[in-house]
């Protein structure tokens, strides 16, 4: 089954220095966009992150410093990487709690404005938990039939991700061909900011998810203790948190 799509979507993949949003970096990226029409396109980079891999990451994906000394740095891909999916949906698999929270981060890093405002992301790490419970090798294996070849290689990874979605609608009649949709279906909770720190309530009111404040409404919070926004800002959060709980603040101020 092809998608039905009304825009681009991107189904993208990173292997990174480590596992936290707000620390490590990319070390290589890769992009599958898949048009309206059908037609699709591919880039692979690999990323000089200006830090140390871990030997354990080096050992997940088998990218090492010397591997990626005399590449381009994320800041130096930058743009081209935002202009293939700036037009895009996205895709992954657990992109909505790692991939699209990094790639996030770096871009902001970067100085360039990223966020989801006019994007939906359908995660296809959920859609297989929600049926299956497996891992993407085992996906692979289940709905396509095949053995991944080259896991924790992005370029392979992203490309199995493109094919289980596909075989996951081939599969499930309840699953609806529609970006949309499928993006409401991967969505594991109501959350604000892709880490997680600031979610929305049963009135659709951004609360804090975490600390002191933990279930309280941010404005509210921003009302009574105005320190705490400094703090946040300060203190080490995620870019794209901090750039949301900014708009929050101005969205409050002006409506003064």
């Amino acid at each position: 089954m092809e998608l039905k799509l009304t825009r681009p979507i991107c189904f993208f993949d990173l292997e990174t220095t480590g596992i936290d949003v707000a620390r490590d970096r990319i070390v290589e990226i890769s992009i599958f966009k898949v048009y309206p029409n059908g037609n699709k396109e591919s880039k692979t980079w690999l990323v000089n992150p200006t830090i140390p891999i871990p030997p354990q990451t080096t050992a997940v994906h088998g990218i090492t410093d010397e591997k990626v000394a005399n590449e381009p740095t994320f800041k130096e891909l930058a743009s081209q990487i935002h202009n293939m999916i700036k037009d895009s949906d996205l895709a992954g698999f657990n992109s909505d709690r790692f991939d699209i929270p990094l790639l996030a981060e770096e871009l902001l890093r970067a100085e360039v404005d990223f966020d989801m405002k006019n994007r939906v992301s359908v995660d296809v790490q959920t859609i297989f938990h929600k049926m299956e419970e497996r891992t993407l090798s085992a996906a692979y294996k289940f709905y396509c039939g095949q053995s991944l070849e080259n896991a924790h290689s992005a370029e392979a990874d992203t490309m199995a991700t493109y094919e289980i979605l596909k075989a996951q609608l081939d599969r499930y009649e309840n699953l609806e061909n529609d970006m949309k949709s499928l993006a409401e279906f991967t969505t594991r909770k109501k959350s604000v900011d892709f880490a997680g720190f600031i979610a929305l309530n049963n009135d659709g009111k951004e609360i804090f998810t975490f600390g002191k404040h933990k279930g309280a409404l941010v404005e509210e919070v921003f009302d009574k203790e105005p320190g705490y926004f400094g703090w946040i800002q300060n203190a080490d959060f995620p870019l794209y948190t901090k750039k949301v709980l900014t708009g929050i603040k101005l969205r409050k101020l002006n409506t003064k």
